[in-house]
């Protein structure tokens, strides 16, 4: 089974050279396999957030490599943004959806800007939000939507431009216990459905215990 990421002796500090240099990551390595759903279990401050954007080419560390689908990141500019758009996609604590836009025009956006024609992005993003149960509601826009449609919404946008890798960072955090527990398994089913590699941020252990494997970051180090 292929790696779609792997990070090899990732570290990442800021205000360097500084007395108040601050050391967020520490020498980190992970692989995940294609298909595979990992949770990263992390409190707050220990990283998590600046792994997963370094993970996904929004950020560069300070040493060490992202390998994504087999292929070196390095520092350029035009390759990583890319990657970053047809291989990669997000989902943050809050949904970010567009306000003037309607959930299907948030679905169809990046697809636009990946070259995608019109009648083809309109067309799979009604199907995607057909799959997480929200086909009744493409033309609404995010003020009229609960938290949870919202953040299925953001899903869908995520998967918009079919990427190989998922990264989440507390995708349910803003969302109540029963909510929270329907949108995680939409995710899951199209993440399994899909073949689609993800790694997730949660404090949610409940959540974490329902993917393949777990990793735990703390002081920015993997233990």
């Amino acid at each position: 089974m292929n790696d779609t990421l792997v990070l090899n002796g990732i570290s990442k500090s800021y205000n360097h050279g500084k007395p108040s240099e601050i050391s967020v990551l520490r020498d980190v390595s992970l692989q995940i396999k294609a298909g595979e759903v990992v949770a990263l279990v992390a409190p707050s401050g220990a990283g998590k957030s600046t792994l997963l954007h370094i993970a996904g080419l929004l950020d560069t560390p300070d040493s060490g490599e992202v390998v994504l689908n087999g292929q070196p990141m390095g520092r350029a500019d035009k390759p990583r943004t890319k990657a970053r758009r047809q291989d990669v996609g997000f989902i943050y604590q809050f949904h970010h959806l567009l306000p003037e836009f309607t959930a299907l025009e948030n679905i169809v956006l990046p697809q636009l800007a990946n070259g995608v024609a019109q009648s083809t992005a309109e067309a799979r993003a009604r199907d995607l939000l057909e799959r997480v149960g929200l086909g009744a509601r493409a033309k609404h826009r995010p003020s009229e939507l609960s938290g949870g449609e919202a953040q299925r919404v953001a899903f869908c946008r995520a998967m918009a431009n079919k990427p190989t890798l998922l990264l989440a960072d507390e995708p349910t955090g803003n969302l109540d216990p029963k909510t929270s527990d329907q949108v995680f398994g939409v995710l899951m089913d199209i993440v399994r459905e899909t073949g689609l590699s993800a790694l997730i941020a949660t404090h949610n252990l409940e959540l974490a215990d329902r993917m393949d494997r777990v990793l735990r970051l703390e002081a920015g180090r993997l233990v």
